[in-house]
């Protein structure tokens, strides 16, 4: 692919808006970015707080450990750190830096100030509103959509900032077209990518998320989910791949303070398209430019997958990261692009019925049994067998079956999310 090419030049535009830092799991570090936003334009110390968020925050904040909090967990804490610690200017790296000193502040400020929570549904999956009040002033902020969108601050009554939020169709059009993403053209353009455009993206995703991996399996995180593998399974390295990225979730969503960069505005996705790659890379000896090219097929691919889903769903999104990464893997090991897009509809016919029910630590044995899935659809392909189209919600070829798992994420699995949420909430 030509670097004048429009898909070229989208492409690259899509891997710099998806390949950002993000310190723990982005929905709780979006309610500290909201909180801290809040209290700025407050201009003091909130004496109550309420928030208000769709059901799909809930699920994915309610059980995860807020990283900088001592071991805090759930929304109120999230919103408590972002008011005492929070620096709204690092958006998704909003409480990165917390003093002790702060720490103890939020475990103070949890204990003395009341923070309400309200579920609401205003047609948008990602909505976040935070109100904090300081005698008779009050601020209001409110992200929606995605995770760092503030689209309205208000302060007594005046609106200060407000952009209209956008339908989805228009919201596309804001960001780099995704709609050009294919397969074929993925594995062209990992092919022919002047690596000058994406090395730093890449070599930071390298770096950030392989750190994170390596200290869950060194700390004692969640269920510990790496270390379970690798005693029981041993040390070849299609264990360390997955064991590795259950261990880079596991630290995640159990408060490790150091930041991963995400994919699709998941660090647990950012962590599945890159560690198992990072770990193949240094078994087969592959070289800085393999992994970069790599590292390119499996964020793009995942991507790919992610688009039609969308941000929020029901649909396990370690699935679509796990397909992106055995495509990687296959271009690691050698093989060409039909065994990259038979690994990526074999995984998908094996784990899409994977259900998200909120972040927590059984995210890291989801995305173990993703990368499971992604090498055994791989091996499928070696070993001459495939799913074929026909075969449940396998179609006529790649490009239709990623559509359609599309569809099933996002409109024939809206019933489900919403059954999931009121089971959590119950």
């Amino acid at each position: 692919m030509e670097r004048s090419d429009p898909r070229y030049q989208a492409y690259v535009k899509i891997l710099k808006e998806e390949l950002i830092p993000a310190m723990g799991c982005t929905e709780p570090i979006a309610l500290a970015y909201a909180a801290a936003r809040a209290r700025e334009v407050l201009g003091a110390l909130p004496e109550s707080v309420q928030l208000q968020v769709s059901g799909s925050i809930i699920k994915n904040v309610k059980s995860v450990i807020v990283p900088n909090t001592g071991h805090l967990k759930g929304m109120e804490a999230a919103v408590a750190a972002g008011i005492i610690a929070g620096s709204a200017d690092r958006e998704l790296e909003v409480i990165s830096e917390v003093s002790e000193d702060k720490k103890a502040a939020i475990r103070d400020y949890l204990q003395t100030v009341p923070i309400s929570i309200q579920h609401i549904e205003q047609g948008h999956v990602f909505d976040i509103i935070v109100t904090e009040r300081s005698g008779d002033s009050y601020a209001k902020v409110r992200i929606a959509d995605f995770h760092t969108n503030i689209c309205l601050i208000e302060k007594n009554g005046r609106v200060l900032y407000e952009k209209p939020l956008l339908n989805e169709e228009t919201r596309r059009d804001s960001r780099a077209d995704r709609s050009l993403l294919n397969m074929k053209d993925i594995w062209d353009f990992a092919e022919t990518a002047d690596l000058q455009d994406v090395a730093d993206l890449l070599e930071r995703q390298i770096r950030y998320n392989n750190a994170i991996a390596e200290e869950g399996l060194l700390g004692d995180y969640g269920a510990n989910i790496g270390r379970v593998l690798l005693s029981t399974y041993g040390n070849d390295v299609s264990i360390r791949a997955k064991a590795k990225a259950a261990a880079g979730s596991d630290a995640r969503m159990n408060g490790c303070e150091l930041p991963v960069i995400i994919n699709s505005g998941s660090g647990n996705q950012g962590i599945t398209c890159s560690v198992p790659l990072i770990e193949y890379a240094k078994e087969l000896h592959s070289g800085k430019e393999k992994l970069y090219r790599a590292l390119i097929i499996s964020n793009l691919v995942a991507i790919h997958e992610k688009t039609g889903i969308g941000t929020l769903s029901a649909y396990c999104g370690a699935v679509s990261a796990g397909a992106g990464a055995g495509a990687g893997i296959v271009y690691l090991c050698g093989d060409g692009y039909q065994a990259a897009i038979h690994t990526v509809v074999n995984a998908l016919a094996i784990v899409s019925g994977i259900v998200c029910d909120g972040a927590k630590a059984s995210c890291a044995a989801k995305i173990a049994s993703s990368v499971d899935a992604a090498l055994l659809g791989y091996n499928m392909y070696k070993c001459h067998q495939e799913f074929k189209g026909g075969d449940g919600i396998v179609m006529k070829d790649i490009e239709t079956t990623i559509k359609g798992i599309g569809r099933l994420g996002k409109d024939g699995m809206k019933e489900t999310n919403e059954e999931i949420i009121r089971l959590m909430i119950e």
